[in-house]
Formats: C-alpha cells, sequence, structure tokens
C-alpha cells in the first residue's frame, strides 16, 4: 500500500498579528505563529506599518518595507527568532559609532563607580 504525499507549498500566502503574535499562512494551508517578540522591529512597530508587508524573495519571504524587517518561511519554520544585532545601543542616550575594522567605540553616559 502506498503513501500519498502532499506537496509542500511554503510560499506565503497571508500575514497577520494578534496582541503578541505574527501568524503565517502558507499556501499549502499551513499557519506558522511565532511570539511576536522574536522579531523586535515589527514589536516596535504600528498596526499600520505592520499592515504594510509585501511577499519578497519569489513567495519564500516577507518584507515590511517602513521598519526594514525580512523574514523567510524556512526561518519561521526552523523556529529561528530575528539574530541579536550587535551594534544594537544597550541603554537609553549610549551611541554606537562603527569603525572601519569592525570594532566599536560606545559614547555616552559614564558611569559611576
Amino acid at each position: 500500500m502506498g503513501i500519498l504525499a502532499v506537496a509542500a507549498d511554503e510560499r506565503v500566502a497571508d500575514v497577520s498579528f494578534d496582541q503578541d503574535s505574527l501568524s503565517v499562512r502558507l499556501k499549502d494551508g499551513r499557519t506558522i505563529t511565532v511570539p511576536l517578540a522574536w522579531y523586535p522591529r515589527l514589536f516596535h512597530a504600528t498596526a499600520e506599518q505592520r499592515r504594510n508587508w509585501k511577499v519578497a524573495g519569489g513567495g519564500y519571504g516577507i518584507h515590511w518595507p517602513e521598519i526594514d524587517e525580512d523574514i523567510s518561511t524556512e526561518g519561521l519554520l526552523r523556529g529561528a527568532p530575528a539574530p541579536h544585532i550587535r551594534s544594537m545601543p544597550v541603554a537609553i542616550g549610549t551611541a554606537i559609532v562603527a569603525k572601519a575594522d569592525g570594532s566599536d567605540k560606545r559614547s555616552g553616559p559614564k558611569s559611576r563607580t
């Protein structure tokens, strides 16, 4: 007896949000739901910015132009949150200046010891 396998189609069909999560419906009918906190740019975006998405990467990605966020269906299926960006400020008022050699220089309020 053979097994009939339905072909998976991991291309994006629709994107939706609730208060705490991002849901992506795929063309094959599956829905992937992940915590919105995994994607800080989306988490901090307005509802209008979140609604302004476009299918990218031949249908295998989602792009939010206003907040410069990109997510692939491959990453969603792997359960991969957004990578932490090393150059993100660690405290309010701290500026980070990247140098050509890849190091950075932090400036901002000095801590008192």
